[in-house]
């Protein structure tokens, strides 16, 4: 194994804990796809309401709006290894729950939206745990940006797998069974953190409350213009963007007259843009330059948006999906490996909440947001006005480029990232 992990392309996967992780993680991901896939079925299927589609994204996202920051305070004073592991055992009993749900035939909406509140709950800490992780389990931090990149490919290549199988297991024999493969597969994760060996992680032994070490961090990201922008700019991307998936089901049935397998391609062809910017960013041997990527990314997922919210072509709309899958990948894994790299250290669980609000704190108002819209003007105008802003996102943020890579100069040659004029 370490002969193959000296020789592999990919830097992240040196590391004997990473590549546990990345197997186990690469599993449990699929079956999270698979569970998104059949809730966003089951639910148009049960109400037909593009505001109900809203409001259950709203109800699994919400909590990270809210407790992400918090999430963040107990991963700078805890164990994170734990957390996490505590975090995988909770999420496997909601997914396990909703699979009785369905087996049993009583599952009704506020089922959905008790358990995505529930799981939302769980999210808001294991995202600001599993992204302040990483760098604990790669033993070279020039090996960061790799894993950073390659856990947004693991996301997305369970987005390629996930809804494809979910597809196929909906048409022919229901949507519960995809629940129940979801809940199984947490074995996998649960037992490869179980297997890792870790050095114990140095705690910054501290006498301030909580508020103000919230407080720290929220000051500490605000006066740091790299932090600051690149965080507003992913929580415009969220707001405008993410709610794509939600609205999916009405298009794959009532605008491309399809049925749960075709929710299954268009979902799968954003995975597969998605794998292609995580390899891409992957195989990156540095941070430079991803500022560019940062500030062209937006509005290559908006351009997509905007084309698949006016195709009427199931292979353009399946080509559309692709290139929003890329554009956001890009957006997402870049804006996490910026952040990542110069964040302080015994700030970064904190940091990483911020940026876990951002990213998925900001999706729930997203969701509700579509629904509500295309309740009132259709989904079609509703992916218009979102793709646009992400657009509009880009050109804003391009403008303070220049400015923002001046502020990140020192601290990239603090860490020998940066040696006399790159950024």
């Amino acid at each position: 194994m370490n002969r193959i992990a000296n020789i592999a392309v990919v830097p992240a996967l040196r590391s004997r804990n990473y590549r546990l992780f990345f197997f186990g993680q690469g599993v449990s991901l699929i079956g999270t796809w698979m569970t998104q896939t059949a809730t966003i079925w089951l639910v148009y299927k049960l109400t037909n309401s593009a505001l109900m589609l809203g409001i259950v994204g709203f109800s699994s996202q919400i909590p990270s709006f809210f407790l992400a920051v918090w999430g963040g305070v107990l991963v700078d004073r805890f164990n994170t290894h734990k957390i996490l592991v505590i975090a995988q055992i909770l999420a496997m009993i909601q997914s396990l729950v909703l699979a009785v749900l369905a087996l049993s035939g009583t599952i009704h909406i506020w089922h959905f939206i008790i358990l995505s509140l529930f799981q939302g709950v769980i999210n808001a800490v294991d995202a600001p745990a599993r992204q302040a992780f990483v760098p604990e389990m790669v033993e070279k931090r020039d090996d960061l940006a790799s894993a950073i990149a390659l856990n947004s490919s693991l996301v997305n290549g369970g987005r390629l797998v996930g809804p494809a199988i979910a597809g196929i297991l909906i048409a022919r024999i229901g949507a519960a069974y995809c629940f129940l493969i979801d809940g199984v597969s947490y074995i996998a994760v649960i037992a490869a953190l179980m297997a890792m060996r870790l050095k114990p992680k140095k705690i910054v032994v501290t006498t301030a409350n909580p508020l103000q070490r919230l407080q720290e961090g929220f000051v500490y990201a605000y006066n740091f213009s790299p932090i600051r922008s690149t965080l507003l700019l992913l929580a415009l991307f969220s707001l405008m963007a993410m709610p794509y998936i939600t609205l999916a089901p009405i298009f794959a049935t009532k605008i491309l007259g399809g049925d749960a397998r075709t929710l299954g391609l268009l979902m799968a062809a954003s995975g597969v843009g998605a794998i292609g910017g995580g390899i891409y960013l992957s195989t990156r041997k540095t941070v430079v330059g991803l500022g560019k990527i940062i500030a062209l990314a937006p509005a290559l997922c908006g351009t997509g948006i905007i084309f698949f919210s006016l195709s009427r072509m199931l292979w353009l709309s399946t080509l559309m999906s692709a290139l929003i899958g890329l554009g956001s990948i890009l957006t997402i894994s870049s804006s996490n490996t910026v952040i990542q790299t110069i964040v302080e250290d015994d700030k970064r669980g904190r940091v990483m909440s911020l940026f876990t609000m951002s990213f998925l704190g900001m999706v729930p108002f997203g969701n509700l947001f579509a629904g509500f819209s295309a309740d009132r003007i259709g989904a079609t105008n509703t992916l218009l006005i979102g793709g646009s802003f992400c657009i509009i996102g880009s050109l804003l943020f391009a403008r303070q480029l220049p400015k923002l890579r001046q502020a990140a100069r020192p601290v990239l040659q603090q860490r020998g990232i940066l040696s006399q004029t790159n950024t």
